[in-house]
């Protein structure tokens, strides 16, 4: 696919959202959804102390994920059962795990709620959420998504997922050229194979590290592959650098010939929770009770190194449906329900770079609503 072509994709499908809902945006561009009315009462949290946020502006890489107390915050059922779809691209990736073992566990359940995991691309779900026929969606604040809420649609970032460990080495990786060394890399020409196409959130960390090595979004040539083809193609010179994921990164880690240039910003997720206007709107109550039963998991199960406990990882490995020794090989996320400062901004100006976003970015309080996970650690803006 080339460029254009991307390009043009991810404005179908902000187009496909104008068109499912009879080619008008339901919501006036711009209006606040009543979760971010700030008008709900907020009551403190059992468990949930100090440590349980931290200032969004912090961007420092080792700064502590938020954290509760194990089991904590405690449930507050809802009066009537309630049930909420939640979209997903996956339900084998790490970073979907606390989702699914809230629904194993029985977390969702406390909280009066009767979830569905419902695996449907970004593509497809977006439209379905702008409507408010799916609640909820794991994903990330994509260009795409930029671009429908552009449009007028009432959908916002409500809670992030993960960033990355120290010691992971997913990201850009190169096949150095002679006379090249880690710190010594021409990336400007590369050809960069990626199974992630233009408009991804990507594109924020790896426009950070091609401007490092003189690169930049607009100066390298993309290779859209598939997931089995991205590590093929850079081992045999079909593409001579490669954004590599986990686990795939271990295959060439330690290799003479290659080098990793930088990947994610530790402390700063990128992706989590989306909610549209069901639960931004028509019922806030649900909304909270969803990130409430999120948190606790985090909390309970992932609050640090998950992986070193063996039980928990074959149990974990199980419920994915995923490979143990796999699982294993590659350091643990660290699990974050937080929203940094400005990485809406960051990613904005990422996608205007790589030409699949057009017009005035927009204002975080357009595309971000912090206040429904505040509200489930009890904490008071």
């Amino acid at each position: 696919m080339t460029g254009r072509a991307r390009a043009y994709a991810v404005v179908v499908v902000a187009a496909a959202l104008l068109a499912s809902a009879g080619c008008s945006s339901p919501y006036e561009s711009g209006s606040e959804p009543k979760a971010a009315a700030g008008d709900r009462t907020i009551r403190p949290m059992e468990g949930c102390g100090d440590t349980s946020w931290t200032d969004p502006a912090d961007l420092s890489p080792n700064r502590p994920p938020a954290r509760c107390r194990p089991g904590a915050p405690p449930p507050q059922p809802l009066a009537e059962t309630r049930k909420l779809t939640i979209a997903t691209g996956t339900l084998s990736a790490e970073y979907v795990a606390p989702l699914q073992v809230a629904l194993d566990k029985g977390e969702f359940k406390k909280e009066g709620l009767d979830v569905t995991l419902k695996v449907l691309p970004t593509p497809d779900a977006l439209p379905l959420l702008a409507k408010g026929d799916i609640d909820a969606q794991w994903a990330a604040p994509e260009a795409a998504v930029m671009n429908s809420i552009r449009g007028g649609f009432d959908i916002r970032w409500v809670a992030g997922n993960f960033s990355p460990d120290p010691q992971s080495k997913s990201g850009l990786w190169v096949r150095l050229k002679k006379g090249e060394s880690t710190d010594r890399v021409a990336m400007a020409g590369r050809k960069l194979g990626t199974m992630i196409g233009k408009g991804s959130v990507i594109a924020y960390p790896m426009e950070k590290v091609l401007e490092k090595h003189g690169g930049g979004l607009e100066r390298i040539q993309y290779a859209q592959l598939g997931s089995a083809d991205v590590l093929t193609a850079l081992q045999n010179g079909g593409v001579d650098s490669a954004w590599l994921l986990d686990p795939v990164w271990r295959k060439v880690d330690g290799e003479p010939g290659y080098a990793f240039l930088g990947g994610q910003p530790q402390g700063e997720p990128l992706g989590g929770m989306l909610y549209g206007p069901s639960l931004l709107n028509d019922d806030v109550d649900a909304g909270v009770a969803l990130l409430r039963a999120y948190v606790r998991t985090i909390n309970t199960y992932f609050a640090s190194d998950y992986k070193q406990d063996a039980t928990f990882v074959t149990y974990l490995a199980d419920l994915l449906k995923t490979d143990e020794t796999i699982l294993k090989s590659t350091p643990p996320l660290r699990m974050d329900w937080e929203i940094r400062t400005g990485t809406t901004d960051r990613l904005q100006a990422a996608y205007r770079a790589q030409g699949v976003t057009e017009g005035d970015p927009l204002p975080e309080s357009r595309t971000v609503t912090r206040m429904l996970y505040e509200e489930a650690v009890g904490h008071r803006p």
